[in-house]
């Protein structure tokens, strides 16, 4: 068995559906290549609008602006608002369950690439904050999120920022992540680490590396 002392949870695409779904339906309405969201995203990511947001260096109006010209550059404008209104996901009911069973028995924290408080011209409930579920968000000993720390997944610096909180080792935290690219900095620093894709799975993975039963 290990001698694992913490879980860290990515949020969107792991406590919540991905909303890369939401991206998908998006394109298929607008005649848009499958993915070509994610194709934005992934151009110059760490300096892309996407990324300024997420470390609280623009406003949504700013990032409107951006992800405008850099959907444009790619063959489809997009206004940045339409994607912010597109993250919105469902809480998986099984991944609140296991937050349950660990909460008070491990050290359990949030780990969120996430946008600060939506500018007065968006509604909040297009909007999906990690923050906004109150009842979720106290299941976790602590949240480290991108907005607040000006950090954001996948720089090691963001998880460091993690481990020191929890005063933890790498090798003694799991560590859940819908994305490959957040999880390999995770890894390389010691970190047993389970990519998300589906809910059931992912617990099973996480229930054999535990000290504790959560099935």
């Amino acid at each position: 068995m290990q001698d694992i002392k913490a879980v860290f949870w990515d949020f969107g695409g792991v406590i919540t559906t991905s909303p890369f779904d939401s991206f998908n339906i998006y394109e298929k309405e607008n005649n848009l290549a499958k993915d070509f969201i994610r194709q934005v995203n992934a151009t110059n990511p760490d300096n892309n609008a996407w990324a300024k947001l997420e470390r609280n260096e623009i406003d949504i109006l700013k990032f409107n602006d951006l992800f405008l010209a850099e959907s444009s550059k790619l063959g489809y404008p997009i206004p940045g608002i339409e994607v912010i209104s597109l993250l919105q996901g469902q809480l998986r009911p099984e991944m609140i369950g296991a937050l349950k069973k660990i909460k008070g028995q491990l050290i359990q924290a949030c780990l969120t690439n996430n946008i600060s408080s939506p500018n007065e011209e968006l509604s909040d409930e297009n909007v999906s904050i990690a923050g906004k579920n109150d009842e979720v968000m106290s299941l976790f000993d602590f949240v480290i999120a991108s907005s607040e720390q000006n950090v954001r997944k996948p720089d090691p610096d963001f998880y460091q920022l993690a481990l020191e909180e929890a005063n933890v080792r790498p090798n003694e935290v799991v560590f859940l992540d819908d994305l490959g690219i957040n999880l390999k900095p995770a890894r390389a620093l010691g970190m047993h680490t389970i990519k998300v894709t589906d809910a059931s799975n992912a617990l099973r993975e996480l229930n054999d590396l535990l000290p504790i039963d959560i099935s």
